[in-house]
């Protein structure tokens, strides 16, 4: 019998899109928020040592983006207090705003799920602050329909390690064998979610996942109204 439904964030709940021009806009903005001038110097800098950390990772330790940033801001001569640590990473995540979308449907079909009784969670891989992207969900409207976040920036381990999805299994109350994962990454999301026995759902909407990794999912769906189809029929069988 199905209780719960977890979805990934980035490419399924939300649409993502990588953006140069943001690059620099984000670390303006934060270094405006300290009351500095933008320096060109802290994007030439993080392009070259740092974005290479963040881009194609493969480690499933996640990475400490505040203490990267402060140790990039140190570079340049800059040693913020934990405020203006902060300060600076709140600017630039908004700068970052116009990259980020919720999926046209997601809530429709989160409000669906619910009515039927399930239970419904995130589990994301997010190199951010958890409470940056804490605070999208809330201003998105995902916050009041989720039932558990998982995010591995508060956990320190990203899909498909197992921890993430037994923390919102085990958050939830539900075994694995009752659960549906939704994802867009074969690898990440697939193949994590199976490994522990959930049923899975590839998400298609915003990307094809040109990654092989992993294994083949149980459905996929091209739009969030299929997976609301698929719900209904694994609910019948």
């Amino acid at each position: 019998m199905l209780e719960a439904v977890l979805f990934d964030g980035g490419d399924t709940l939300v649409g993502w899109a990588w953006d140069e021009r943001l690059l620099e806009l984000g670390h303006d903005s934060g270094l405006r928020a300290l009351g500095r001038e933008p320096s060109p110097e802290l994007t030439a800098r993080f392009r070259a040592g740092y974005l290479p950390l963040l881009q194609g990772r493969e480690e499933l330790d996640e990475i400490d983006y505040p203490a990267l940033v402060r140790r990039l801001l140190g570079e340049l001569g800059i040693e913020p207090t934990t405020e203006e640590l902060d300060r600076f990473l709140a600017a630039e995540h908004e700068a970052w705003a116009p990259a980020r979308r919720v999926g046209d449907g997601v809530l429709g079909l989160l409000d669906a799920l619910r009515a039927r009784g399930l239970k419904l969670g995130l589990v994301s891989n997010s190199f951010d602050p958890a409470w940056l992207v804490r605070g999208d969900l809330e201003a998105w409207g995902l916050a009041g329909r989720l039932d558990v976040v998982v995010l591995s920036s508060e956990i320190g381990k990203r899909k498909p390690h197992p921890e993430p999805f037994e923390r919102a299994l085990r958050e939830l109350g539900v075994e694995p064998g009752h659960a549906l994962f939704v994802g867009d990454s074969r690898y990440h999301d697939v193949e994590g979610a199976a490994a522990l026995g959930m049923a899975t759902v590839q998400a298609l909407w915003f990307r094809t996942d040109g990654d092989r990794r992993g294994r083949d999912p149980d459905h996929v769906a091209t739009a969030p109204e299929g997976v609301l189809a698929i719900v209904d029929a694994v609910a019948t069988t």
